[in-house]
């Protein structure tokens, strides 16, 4: 029999109100989550049993998060969901795919964005009998891999009759939920406490013992009822010596009745807090095993519910109980537990108890373990591998095979954040085998990167792995130089970078690929654009080559330095496509940013608010901050004051420099031209890969307009090295009208409208068109000005770079001409993600269709089309396809 608290709940009136609000607004089709936060015993559990009380006509679903279970991936999520998997064939079948491997179902690794949409799914086709409520406690011990899916779920119910809520001990461990609506549950005021004392104790108080209890309790409800059970009255009424903390005093209480049990039901006990799962068919065999006889030890067992499922009265009495335990006790249930589970069917829960029953290394046992990570791995549970790795390497023999094993930990406690943990297994590898010194100092690398601390860079530790292997593999060796200077493009310090590749001993071997782009670089740095163009334009125009679908954003970098437009683009597709084959989460936003900047350079916005839209659902899926710089050159081209500046604002420090770019493209727009060299200045100066070449024709620009003729020169033989290098007509045609402004050459003008006649670089040829039909304006020649700005105003006004139409406007009023009034577009009045799902309706996409591409639920979707068609004035689908500004 379970022993359970006193059931009733004083106070709490504030909670209760807030979570029958959440279940009146399911009721209504609009779903919410909450999460309820306090220390253990403060009434989260309390408040979750009301809540079932009070959900009268939902279907209830619940999972608790275990402490044990923290490294097994999705194990909270195939709990929550086991009463609804029979639903499945309704999903699609890659939906459907994705969680039977999640759950272990079948093979293969899971693709955590379908894993979310496939649940919503699930979820969503529960939802039409009737509302639902998910109760998740404990979620401060959910695995990663559930939070993450949990949290994404929270996020897109809004349309849906589904209410979640979660119960979680703070401090909190698990950051996925914090971006979700939360309660902090204080502890109860006096009257309330003193109330809820009295109903718990019935004999008479005195009252010297009930101003200790209450004092000591400090307002926590389970503490006020496990105090005297704890202490005894006479105790208390003593001043019996209480453990610091309310979570000390409650497991005190339950150790205190376990010292009463016997030595068997103690080790059953023990047995039972050892397995999360609550399997009572492994407890008995487990049990059986020890010599247990089970069914007459649990007759005295009363913190324990031994039924369909093994439960303990509160998750502080299961920790109570295990920590309670003898560390050869513990050993002992492990093993028994190791030994009842069938290793066909679970051998991964087997191989784990047999670590913990573990006194000191043992190779089978490792040996196992590993062959667990590369499962959990191939199941996405990259959580699941760190720690059966970490196991591994500490159960461990020889040398060599645990510096490996140390390694792949380290490798896998990166990949989910755990980086402390990372850089403890770091202190503890011992080994002079050159490829493995180099592995950690890779990996040492990639921890200062993430960290942003230590006594030396990111690019230190990719160097010294780089020289380390010099010798011996020279390949890896470059390599390693690359990724260094990638990271440093990235975090500046790419002199020293380039140095240090520059003393490695050159190949034997004709540069090529990687080699030649390493080469290349080292030159760009030391002799300039021209001579690196020779070696790099040859790799940079394969763009499929190996060294450029690794390091994707090196490639567009190069291309951008270089001016050469096909190379950069080319690159960005091919980002997208690879990382919507690997379903990579880390690689396909880099793709898709990428892909949203070319696409903002052609002026097609429409795609590239698409692509930014996907890349920001991505981000919100996965729990990232979205990446901002495609929203920068997006902004920059629209020439929209207000919101770029807001945008301009609101980005941090890091991405300073393109923010200086992009205020120069909308202050050349708005004719600020002060403005536009100042911050074209600041950009050039710092003479970051890319980013100083992008703002060279800025400056030109901006210091002709403002007089500045020297530093107009300055910038225009700069900016002639870089494309004269890269030797494509993006670099050449930007080149002629630079050379025009300077020059006042005619001849440039029309060259650079020649060379930019090409559909991808209709943004540039439009621009070299106002500045020429400004020239001829001063030049006295109005009507041909007037044929050269208007053609600029017509392509800029349909292309929506708003700033410079309006410029060109101005210019053309100037001539005597009023320019046309710019149509108002469809797109104008959305949202990005409204301009994404209008899209790709128009496309002929289904709601269904729509809601898996944006991890949203076909209901959410409508609500937008809704809005869309509101804003639009349209009334149906087929309209919005027959909208040219949408299509």
């Amino acid at each position: 029999m379970l022993e359970t608290h006193t059931d009733v709940l004083i106070g709490r009136q504030d909670e209760t109100r807030r979570l029958d609000a959440l279940l009146r607004a399911a009721r209504e089709g609009r779903g919410g989550a909450l999460v309820l936060r306090g220390e253990a015993g403060i009434g989260k559990s309390a408040l979750l049993r009301r809540l079932d009380e009070a959900a009268t006509g939902f279907l209830i679903m619940q999972a608790s998060g275990a402490e044990f279970e923290t490294e097994l991936p999705y194990a909270a999520l195939h709990q929550l969901l086991a009463p609804v998997t029979g639903r499945l064939t309704a999903l699609p079948a890659p939906h459907r795919n994705a969680l039977q491997i999640a759950f272990g179902l079948d093979t293969g690794t899971p693709d955590p964005f379908l894993v979310g949409v496939a649940s919503l799914g699930l979820l969503v086709e529960t939802v039409r009998e009737r509302p639902l409520l998910c109760v998740v406690d404990d979620a401060q011990w959910l695995d990663q891999a559930s939070a993450r899916a949990l949290a994404f779920l929270a996020r897109r119910v809004s349309a849906e009759s589904i209410a979640l809520v979660f119960a979680a001990r703070e401090p909190s461990r698990r950051p996925e939920l914090d971006e979700l609506p939360s309660h902090v549950l204080q502890g109860l005021g006096e009257s309330e406490a003193r109330a809820l004392l009295a109903a718990a104790v019935r004999a008479p108080l005195d009252e010297r013992v009930r101003d200790r209890i209450l004092a000591e309790a400090r307002g926590n409800p389970l503490a006020l009822v496990e105090l005297p059970r704890t202490a005894g009255l006479a105790g208390m009424a003593g001043g019996f010596a209480q453990p610091d903390s309310v979570p000390g005093v409650i497991e005190q209480s339950f150790r205190s009745r376990l010292e009463l049990l016997t030595p068997a039901a103690r080790l059953l006990v023990t047995v039972a807090a050892a397995d999360p799962i609550g399997d009572p068919g492994l407890l008995w065999r487990a049990a059986e095993l020890l010599g247990i006889d089970a069914d007459a030890a649990a007759q005295s067992v009363l913190l324990v519910e031994f039924g369909t499922r093994i439960r303990f009265s509160h998750p502080l009495a299961r920790s109570a109980a295990y920590r309670a335990a003898a560390p050869e006790e513990r050993h002992r249930a492990h093993e028994a537990l190791a030994a009842a589970i069938d290793p066909a069917v679970d051998p991964d829960r087997r191989a784990w108890h047999r670590a913990q029953a573990s006194a000191g290394p043992d190779e089978q046992v490792a040996a196992e373990l590993e062959a667990s990570a590369t499962r959990a791995q191939e199941r996405g549970g990259v959580a699941a591998a760190a720690a059966f790795l970490e196991r591994s390497a500490a159960l461990t023999i020889n040398p060599a095979q645990r510096a490996d094993r140390v390694l792949a930990a380290v490798q896998a406690k990166l990949s989910v954040g755990d980086f402390n943990t990372a850089a403890d297994l770091l202190t503890t590898l011992r080994t002079d085998e050159p490829s493995q010194a180099a592995r950690a100092d890779l990996l040492r690398g990639r921890l200062s990167f993430v960290r942003r601390r230590g006594d030396e860079g990111p690019t230190e530790h990719l160097l010294r792995a780089a020289a380390r292997l010099s010798a011996t593999d020279p390949a890896w060796s470059t390599d390693c130089y690359l990724d260094a200077i990638e990271m440093g493009l990235l975090l500046g310090g790419l002199d020293q970078v380039v140095e240090a590749a520059r003393s490695t001993p050159p190949s034997t071997e004709p540069a090529s690929g990687a080699a030649a782009v390493l080469t290349g670089l080292i030159s760009l740095v030391s002799d300039g654009h021209t001579a690196a163009g020779e070696i790099l334009r040859p790799v940079l125009a394969d763009t499929d080559h190996d060294v450029w679908t690794r390091r994707p954003s090196l490639g567009f970098m190069v291309a951008t330095e270089l001016w050469n437009f096909d190379a950069l683009h080319a690159i960005a597709t091919r980002a997208v496509a690879a990382g919507r084959e690997s379903g990579s989460f880390h690689a396909l936003p880099i793709g898709l940013a990428m892909q949203a900047t070319a696409a903002a350079h052609t002026g097609d916005f429409g795609a590239a608010m698409e692509l930014i839209s996907e890349e920001e659902a991505i981000a919100d899926a996965t729990g990232v901050a979205p990446l901002v710089y495609p929203r920068l050159h997006l902004a920059a081209m629209r020439g929209r004051r207000k919101e770029a500046v807001a945008l301009f604002a609101s980005v941090d420090h890091r991405m300073s420099l393109s923010v200086q770019w992009a205020t120069a493209v909308l202050s050349n727009g708005l004719a600020d031209y002060p403005a536009a060299l100042k911050a074209a200045k600041q950009a050039v100066e710092y003479g970051a890969v890319g980013t100083a070449g992008l703002a060279l024709p800025e400056m030109v620009e901006a210091a002709i307009r403002c007089g500045e003729t020297e530093v107009a020169a300055t910038a225009l033989s700069c900016l002639q090295e870089r494309t004269q290098a890269g030797r494509h007509a993006w670099g050449r045609g930007i080149e002629a009208c630079a050379r025009a402004l300077v020059t006042e050459d005619e001849s440039a003008y029309q060259e650079a409208i020649d060379l930019l006649d090409d559909s991808a670089l209709v943004v540039y040829r439009a621009r070299a068109h106002l500045l020429y039909g400004e020239w001829l304006r001063r030049q006295g020649r109005r009507r041909d000005a007037r044929s050269a700005l208007r053609s600029a105003h017509e392509v800029l006004s349909d292309l929506g770079l708003e700033a410079f139409a309006d410029r060109a406007a101005g210019e053309l009023r100037a001539t005597g001409e009023q320019a046309r009034s710019r149509a108002s577009k469809a797109s104008d009045q959305l949202t990005m993600q409204e301009v994404h799902i209008a899209r790709l309706v128009a496309d002929g996409a289904t709601s269904k269709e729509v809601a898996a591409k944006l991890f949203l639920s076909p209901r959410t979707v409508d609500a937008h089309l809704r809005n869309i068609f509101r804003k639009l004035q349209l009334t149906s689908r087929r309209q919005l396809r027959d909208l040219p500004d949408i299509r």
